[in-house]
């Protein structure tokens, strides 16, 4: 079993309906298996003692219309392994349950608030899920990716897992199948630093690409010249 002693925070937006999660591990990869979203039915965080099936599965149940708590539940109760677990679930209507399972190594704890739920394990104390909350609610009118990644922010500046810091990652759903936003460091001596630098290089050169991708309601997509997102990313090349 892989050890994934993490801080994360799994959120909705309540205005836009977007969901997603920023993670960060002293493990590589955190992005490969602790963050779990689909558009319009939730975001889940699996970590400590992971087990991926936990968020293969809540997605499932969430889109059969069971609410957060409720999924929370389900999948407890067919995991032999809960005692270890540390889970977040938000649901389609920002709803949001936590569970930390008692041999999770300490500290280890969570907090749960509207819309959002924040964990972490192998922690100094509680202070990182505090800052993370406090963060995530102090910025309640950016765009989710963006209160997600200032929430990481909050936690690491608290110095986090105790063993220090190797990969981190954001992964946000909005209206589309595909990630609205989808970052990740997988080895790096300040991963959540890097996520930031890699997240504002984006800003720039990738997200106004993403703004362009076909959707279902216009499967064309649309051209620099026709968006305002495409001339911003023109402007971009021509500084490199």
């Amino acid at each position: 079993m892989l050890v994934l002693t993490t801080f994360s925070i799994t959120a909705r937006c309540a205005r836009t309906g977007m969901v997603g999660v920023a993670v960060c591990t002293a493990v590589p990869a955190v992005g490969a298996l602790c963050p779990f979203a689909k558009p319009r039915v939730g975001a889940i965080a699996t970590q400590s003692f992971v087990n991926p099936y936990l968020g293969i599965d809540g997605l499932e149940l969430l889109g059969r219309g069971l609410s957060a708590q409720e999924t929370l539940e389900k999948l407890l109760a067919g995991d032999p392994g809960r005692d270890v677990r540390q889970l977040s679930v938000v649901d389609s209507q920002g709803n949001a349950a936590a569970f930390t399972g008692k041999d999770c190594f300490s500290w280890h704890g969570h907090l749960v608030g509207d819309g959002y739920a924040v964990a972490a394990n192998m922690m100094v104390d509680e202070t990182t899920v505090a800052a993370m909350a406090r963060a995530f609610e102090a910025n309640a009118n950016d765009e989710l990716p963006e209160r997600l990644l200032k929430s990481l922010e909050a936690g690491d500046a608290t110095g986090g897992d105790y063993r220090g810091r190797q990969s981190a990652a954001l992964l946000v759903y909005n209206t589309e199948e595909y990630p609205y936003r989808s970052l990740r460091v997988d080895e790096h001596r300040q991963p959540v630093a890097e996520l930031r630098r890699i997240f504002e290089v984006s800003r720039q050169q990738l997200f106004p690409f993403i703004e362009m991708l076909p959707t279902r309601e216009n499967p064309r997509g649309a051209t620099v010249t026709e968006s305002s997102s495409g001339n911003a990313l023109l402007k971009a090349v021509d500084k490199r």
